[in-house]
């Protein structure tokens, strides 16, 4: 694999006065607008072999060359951690999140996460910007992600995450007895008093959530989500909204509900679920450089099955007939 990024083009005359990053972001497609500015910026991108700004107007007919070097995008570790790889080619790696595996090295977390461990076992992501991670779970949700592994797989990806083309389908247990499926399409902030939340606020960023009922058990209720947009801790904050918080999310849903009138079995199934009960099930995306629509679907967790069988067990038990 070359070290290095050497590409030519010549300025189409359709695309004169226009500016150098304009043009540059619609002949060199593949990689972000920033990272193109960045390479105008510091004389990596020329015109007619000279350096320009960023700004400059171009008459069409120039000759814009490139060559950057493939430079590492953070200093972090590579440590020896199990992930459950699900597909990998050149371009794109999906995996199956383990519970409890934080995904970015942050405040608390300086290491022993997914960045961590995609850097042991493919060492080229630490040339893409973070470690070719374009969406995120959060630590206590399992289930499928998509990583780049070069920068044009990288922008790709962004671009179909922001046009939001991108199938993610989730699974989750919701306290109470939803009566049916809708569309959840409320605006989410940061939480203006705890910034570790977020919030349904009237002047946040789009977020749309559709769902629908998988089974509805006695006082919970198995729904399949589908994100139209990705803000962060979306179907858990949209849930709350409803007064449907997910089971075992203790940010959002407050102490951990009982419901009324079960039997002891349930009540420690719920008090042994850790986490909130939630999994990316299924994902769907174009792949980077083949143009072919790509799906894969992981089953459900032990622990989640486990939860979801000791549900309709109550159901079983409590059934007068």
């Amino acid at each position: 694999m070359s070290d290095r990024i050497v590409l030519k083009i010549q300025v189409p005359e359709a695309m004169g006065k226009n500016r150098l990053d304009q043009v540059a972001a619609d002949l060199f497609s593949e990689y972000s607008r920033s990272r193109l500015q960045s390479w105008i910026k510091d004389g990596l991108l020329l015109v007619d072999g000279k350096p320009q700004k960023t700004r400059a107007k171009l008459i069409g007919g120039e000759w814009l060359t490139l060559d950057a070097p493939i430079e590492a995008e953070g200093d972090w570790i590579a440590q020896d951690i199990p992930i459950d790889v699900v597909y990998v080619d050149d371009d794109i790696i999906v995996i199956n999140k383990q519970a409890g595996l934080v995904v970015h090295p942050g405040a608390g977390n300086p290491d022993g996460t997914l960045i961590n461990a995609l850097l042991f076992h493919f060492p080229d992501v630490i040339n893409v910007p973070r470690a070719g991670i374009v969406h995120r779970l959060d630590k206590d949700t399992t289930g499928l992600m998509v990583v780049a592994r070069n920068l044009i797989a990288h922008a790709s990806l962004v671009d179909q995450l922001q046009k939001r083309t991108v199938g993610r389908e989730y699974e989750a247990v919701c306290h109470g007895e939803m009566t049916g499926g809708g569309t959840v399409d409320e605006p989410m902030a940061r939480h203006n008093m705890n910034r570790l939340k977020m919030a349904v606020h009237p002047m946040g960023k789009t977020a749309i959530t559709h769902y629908r009922l998988v089974t509805r058990f006695r006082q919970n209720t198995h729904i399949r989500v589908k994100l139209e947009t990705g803000r962060t801790h979306q179907i858990r904050v949209h849930m709350a909204h409803l007064r449907h918080p997910l089971v075992g999310d203790t940010l959002y849903g407050g102490r951990q509900r009982m419901p009324g009138k079960v039997s002891p079995d349930l009540q420690d199934a719920i008090r042994a679920f850790p986490r909130q009960a939630l999994h990316a099930q299924a994902l769907t995306l174009i792949h980077p450089r083949t143009g072919d629509t790509m799906r894969w679907e992981v089953p459900l967790p032990d622990d989640f099955v486990t939860l979801l069988q000791a549900l309709a067990d109550d159901v079983k038990d409590n059934d007068p007939f």
